[in-house]
């Protein structure tokens, strides 16, 4: 669109302007030829003011649009050129005189469209950008209020864990500091078949809505499976695996799916079965001497990589006062440190505070391990009673 012309310019800011200015801003130019033509008919002849009429089309500009400005400019020129008829100014003394009149209101009129059109451009400018302002502030709100739904539906799924028998639970989630706050970090604890809970952290790939409400599917699928698959936790990764790749192709997460259930039938040591797809070591703190080590294992491919690999389960005795911790890589990864550097420093303020109660453990890691975070952090926590 070109700025400037009468074709290009909304018919609603034609439409504001004229209500803008009224019948009076037509009128006043006019009025203007008409006084200062009075004037000078009533000087008598001789007495020339017919000059001033060029004020006329420079109100004009500062009222109306370019065209009204241009008639009136051709109006005061021809309203000069009969009072030089009246004034006697075309006699061979006073033509040269008289024509240097015309010329001055004609270039006056041109000068007074020009600048019109200049005026009607930044006029169209600044509406436009009122238009486009009030556009961004309604997507602002309108991303503000998404932003706050797709938070609240994130936590409506990051439920408090449920009470389960001999285990202490903690759970804690901070969102990214530099993000809206809603990702695809998450964690779940539930019952299953065979006297089992499971237990799960993962972190799908993202930092927006869509990774949010992936995170959702993915751990509803993983739910389901669990109710009806009386499985270790690698069969259960394998047939996640498979299942996310026939509805949601493009995804990829990392994930620990960790099974307790007892040594014996229904009483003895607790025994933790666990698969790692790609995710960070769970870290283990010594109930007995509060020393903390990395149950590093070799990782198995993260989820959405490749539906047929192969996984393995890997086993653990949980004795009284044994703590587990489960978390995402926001909690050892920062900006210019190492994951090893950040998995070291987690392993040391863990053994630190190996001795305050879960909850409040799960704060200390959060606030030690990270400063301002640059991605979503899920901790989950394990003590045996």
């Amino acid at each position: 669109m070109r700025s400037g012309t009468a074709k290009s310019r909304p018919a609603w800011i034609y439409a504001a302007r004229v209500e803008r200015v009224g019948r009076a801003g037509v009128v006043v130019p006019l009025a203007i030829i008409v006084l200062f033509s009075v004037l000078d008919v009533a000087a008598g002849p001789g007495r020339v003011v017919s000059g001033l009429v060029v004020i006329a089309p420079w109100l004009a500009a500062s009222l109306l649009g370019w065209r009204a400005t241009a008639w009136y400019a051709v109006l005061a020129l021809i309203v000069a050129a009969l009072l030089g008829l009246y004034d006697e100014q075309y006699t061979a003394d006073e033509w040269p005189t008289q024509a240097a009149r015309l010329f001055g209101v004609a270039l006056g009129g041109l000068i007074a469209v020009a600048v019109c059109r200049s005026r009607l451009e930044r006029e169209d400018q600044l509406q436009q950008l009122g238009v486009s302002t009030a556009l961004a502030l309604e997507q602002a709100r309108d991303a503000r209020d998404m932003a706050g739904l797709a938070e609240w539906l994130q936590r409506s799924l990051l439920t408090p864990p449920p009470p389960v028998a001999e285990l202490e639970i903690a759970a804690a989630y901070v969102p990214a500091a530099d993000h809206v706050k809603i990702g695809g970090d998450w964690y779940d604890v539930f019952p299953a078949p065979g006297d089992r809970t499971l237990v799960v952290i993962g972190d799908v790939a993202g930092h927006d809505g869509a990774a949010a409400a992936t995170m959702a599917q993915v751990r509803n699928v993983l739910r389901g499976m669990g109710q009806v698959l009386l499985a270790p936790p690698a069969t259960l990764l394998t047939a996640l695996d498979r299942a996310v790749r026939s509805f949601l192709p493009t995804v990829m997460a990392t994930m620990i799916v960790l099974e307790i259930s007892h040594l014996g039938r229904n009483s003895g040591p607790l025994v933790l079965r666990w698969s790692n797809a790609g995710h960070p070591p769970p870290l283990l703190i010594s109930g007995e001497d509060g020393t903390a080590r990395l149950l590093e294992r070799e990782p198995d491919l993260l989820l959405g990589v490749d539906p047929n690999t192969r996984r393995a389960d890997h086993e653990l005795v949980l004795y009284q006062g044994d703590t587990v911790v489960l978390y995402t890589d926001g909690l050892v990864e920062r900006r210019g440190a190492t994951i090893d550097e950040g998995l070291a420093r987690l392993r040391d303020v863990a053994e630190e505070e190996a001795g305050l109660p879960l909850d409040k453990l799960c704060e200390v890691l959060l606030v030690a391990c990270t400063e301002r975070p640059d991605d979503d952090i899920a901790v989950l926590a394990l003590r045996a009673r």
